[in-house]
């Protein structure tokens, strides 16, 4: 009956503005670029009612606009900026007047053949436990392409049970040693950490404690448990007193340090196949999305069941955003679900009256079960499902779908993703719109600690195929170089490739190549130890933001010439059983090791595979391992030679 109350409310107020669209709060400003000499135009589509445009510039990172650089006059279509440096990034700001009175406001970052961004920071991958044993092939998996995509990935395993303040002290202390760290990617039921005194939906009914994965990525700081004392909502999860393990802070209090997003399946029986079998299925397809295989077309769809809405105009968020992605002529307004069952938006957005479950006129998480929705980044808003730590959630429904990566509760306040048309990822923009007070046009609710994302952090918009049977060799000629050999990118636009390496798997890669080459490559200053060499493609990606040098993710190979450095134990410390083995094989310890790192190598030293081994018995797959012999190293101190043959 709540839910009946809120939609005839809705319609109520919709009507009563129904000559106002969620558009007209949004400029849909698009860029053109020359580089001799170097210019950007920005451009908008002309608006009826305009009155006067500004124009305002900064430095990326700046916080403040300043003054106005340019007042045009009503009529105006276009802004030209001569004062530009090929390689330098500009954010402007287009606000419009009308005679309406509405303030519309658009935002993009430009720049013209930026450089390609080798390293972005270490992630750290938090991971639930409860999953870890029976997805290690696929963690594997996810760690390479993170660490393909320019990061050093360190793991955080921890269980579900465990107390959310307790997991942010190991997160600080994490990050007090290592301050490299600058993502967090929970993976599976991270326990979830619950603050505040807040109903940003609009429910009083639903006021308390909301989900607030932010605190997780503000480490520097400390947070309270002794003032709130409510227990009006009716969700227990939601109630909030003194001592519960619940914060009592409603916005962030401090800009937090790290990059933050959630990939959790828990709960969404409407899939009908399990948790693990979900979170397998997103891994495969952000795989694929990285890799250039699921491909989507450059433009948005925008689902608006609101509309201007007093003014909140939540779907703004789309169009603002897409305007800097694919220019206003992409931007489309169709229904949700009928349409990206059938045909693919690189971004989406749908907003209406919510429940937990699902938005009017936009659909239901049964909708997401019931087929693939081909989009790979969405937003959307209602009520209720913002609070995203329920049953068959709303807004964790589409990473469940089979194509759709990320999502995020987009309209209080809005969100800035307008950074990754220049080649950001998209936790770069999840971080700038939680810090966001003023800068941005923020509607109500900015800097709150309900801004949680669904997602992996380190996505960017722009993939292509990348190279492929990267190999590691050494020379017959030469016993000191390392040659590394490369199947070219089927990518057309492609000008070459960078060669990165790294002596660790998952550690920082150096690029080691200064030019872009098109041909094998001979390091002929190796690391001692392990050397872990990286091929990326690099392409000039052209943008209605700009341009820049983009990368595809990179394809790795090892090499070593010092494994009779390591030392060798015969069945003293640990146990191998069925051995040889076929499919799996048995390792049983005589010490307590937990989360213990494994790798297997050939006898020429390449990687085969890496994982955690647990306290006394762990069972690996080597279904994927060709026939021969291998040694298997633990804890990088403990090594065994194991015969593995496959029938």
């Amino acid at each position: 009956m709540k839910k009946l109350l809120f939609l005839i409310c809705l319609s109520l107020l919709i009507i009563s503005a129904k000559a106002q669209v969620s558009s007209d709060y949004a400029v849909l400003v698009s860029s053109t670029i020359t580089e001799a000499p170097p210019t950007v135009t920005l451009i908008w589509p002309a608006y009826a009612t305009a009155t006067e445009y500004k124009i305002y510039k900064k430095e990326k990172s700046d916080a403040s606009w300043g003054t106005a650089i340019a007042t045009l006059g009503g009529t105006a279509i276009n802004y030209l900026d001569t004062e530009i440096i090929i390689d330098s990034a500009y954010e402007y700001k287009v606000e419009r007047t009308a005679s309406s009175g509405i303030v519309a406001t658009g935002y993009i970052l430009c720049g013209i053949k930026m450089e390609v961004v080798d390293y972005r920071g270490t992630c750290l991958l938090v991971i639930d436990t409860t999953i870890t044993m029976d997805m290690e092939s696929e963690i594997y998996q996810l760690k390479k392409d993170i660490s393909g995509d320019g990061w050093s990935v360190e793991e955080l395993h921890v269980a579900r049970d465990m107390q959310p303040i307790a997991v942010r002290e190991i997160i600080i202390s994490r990050a007090e040693a290592n301050e490299d760290i600058n993502a967090l990617y929970l993976f599976g039921r991270v326990p979830v950490l619950y603050s505040g005194n807040i109903y940003p939906d609009g429910h009083p009914e639903h006021q308390g404690a909301w989900p607030a994965d932010a605190i997780y990525a503000d480490v520097d700081v400390d947070y309270s448990d002794v003032t709130v004392d409510n227990i009006v909502a009716f969700r227990p999860e939601n109630q909030n007193i003194p001592g519960d393990g619940k914060y009592d802070q409603s916005q962030l209090k401090s800009k937090i340090e790290m990059q933050i997003g959630r990939v959790d399946l828990f709960n969404m029986p409407s899939f009908v196949v399990d948790e693990a079998t979900l979170l397998k299925r997103y891994i495969d397809s952000e795989h694929n999305f990285k890799h250039g295989i699921y491909t989507f077309n450059q433009r948005g769809l925008i689902d608006d069941n609101f509309g201007a809405f007093g003014g909140e105009a939540f779907a703004s968020s789309g169009w603002r955003n897409f305007g800097p992605m694919f220019t206003a002529n992409e931007i489309y307004e169709a229904d949700y679900f009928t349409t990206m069952y059938n045909d693919s938006y690189l971004w989406s957005f749908g907003c209406g009256g919510g429940w937990f479950q699902g938005a009017s006129g936009v659909g239901t998480t049964t909708e997401f079960a019931a087929d693939t929705v081909k989009s790979a980044f969405t937003m959307l808003f209602g009520s209720y499902f913002g609070d995203w730590d329920a049953i068959d959630n709303f807004l964790r429904a589409p990473l469940a779908s089979g194509m759709t990566l990320t999502n995020c509760w987009a309209g209080r306040p809005h969100w800035q993703f307008h950074q990754m048309a220049l080649g950001e990822n998209i936790g770069y923009s999840v971080r700038v719109t939680q810090n966001n007070t003023v800068t941005y046009e923020a509607n109500i609710f900015p800097h709150y600690v309900h801004l949680g994302f669904m997602g992996d952090p380190t996505l960017r918009m722009h993939n292509f195929k990348p190279v492929a049977d990267v190999t590691v060799s050494q020379p017959e000629d030469n016993t000191v170089a390392y040659e590394i050999d490369f199947e070219p990118s089927p990518d057309i636009d492609v000008l070459g490739y960078y060669v990165y390496r790294s002596s660790t798997e998952f550690g920082k890669y150096e690029r080691i190549t200064t030019m872009l080459i098109n041909e094998p490559y001979l390091d002929e200053t190796p690391l001692p130890g392990y050397n872990f060499y990286m091929v990326k493609a690099v392409k000039l990606e052209t943008t209605p933001s700009g341009s820049y040098y983009n990368t595809s993710i990179g394809i790795t190979d090892s090499i070593s010439n010092n494994l009779t450095a390591i030392q060798h134990i015969e069945n003293t410390q640990f146990e191998l059983f069925p051995n040889p083995a076929t499919n799996v094989i048995t390792i049983t310890f005589d010490v307590s090791l937990t989360n213990a790192p494994y790798a297997i190598y050939t006898l020429e030293g390449k990687l085969c595979k890496t994982g955690l081994l647990d306290i006394n018995q762990s069972i690996i797959d080597i279904s994927t391992l060709t026939p021969g012999y291998y040694m298997i190293q633990i804890n990088e101190q403990y090594a065994q030679f194991v015969k593995m043959a496959i029938d």
